[in-house]
């Protein structure tokens, strides 16, 4: 417990003593709108070339997580989107009349925002079919999709949580604890996933602290 005289040797704390500008709180709002602008600007492009897609990683499961509680949504800066490696060609250029530049980055097809846009705010890709990383149990998933209310495509609920599951990072772990959270998953799916992700599931509902 902190005594009333180590309160008043302790240093006065403020935004700028630890760094922090005074306009922080409207430079965390402009981060969470620009992902939100990225990804709009990105599905309406691929819903006016009549594409198949489905948005998948963190901003699936904020779709998700926001139909039961949008208190619950967790900010994500990532873009990522789920296509046909054989309409390639099509999601380029749909991509680049919105804007966005084509690249690769780690054997990772990005489209970054603008020219001067930074890979860690850029479109990723990913594939139906083919599996993400080489040390993934298995590949994506193909694409079947449910619609958001901001008129772009989602990966179905059991597509995403599959996705998570075979990626199981940190954040991915942290994504299925949202969606555990929320009521959207919960120990009836383990009959239903193949046994090593059913295993992965598990051990995240026996251990939601870590």
């Amino acid at each position: 417990m902190i005594t009333p005289v180590q309160q008043l040797d302790m240093p006065n704390r403020s935004a700028g003593t630890v760094g922090m500008s005074v306009d922080i709180l409207d430079r965390m709002e402009r981060a969470v709108a620009k992902v939100r602008e990225r990804l709009l600007r990105a599905t309406a492009a691929l819903n006016n070339a009549g594409l198949p897609y489905a948005v998948v990683g963190g901003n699936a499961v904020a779709s998700w997580v926001a139909t039961v509680d949008e208190g619950a949504v967790r900010n994500t800066r990532d873009v990522d989107i789920l296509v046909r490696r054989a309409d390639l060609a099509a999601v380029t250029a749909a991509l680049e009349r919105a804007g966005f530049v084509a690249g690769e980055l780690l054997d990772v097809v990005m489209f970054r925002d603008g020219p001067m846009g930074k890979p860690s705010e850029a479109v990723h890709l990913l594939f139906s079919g083919e599996k993400t990383r080489p040390d993934h149990l298995s590949p994506a998933p193909e694409i079947r999709t449910v619609d958001d209310p901001a008129n772009f495509s989602v990966v179905t609920l059991e597509s995403l949580v599959e996705m998570k599951l075979l990626s199981n990072r940190r954040k991915d772990q942290v994504h299925i604890l949202d969606l555990i959270g929320v009521g959207l998953v919960d120990a009836s799916w383990l009959p239903k996933l193949p046994p090593e992700l059913a295993a992965r599931l598990k051990a995240i509902l026996d251990t939601p602290d870590g």
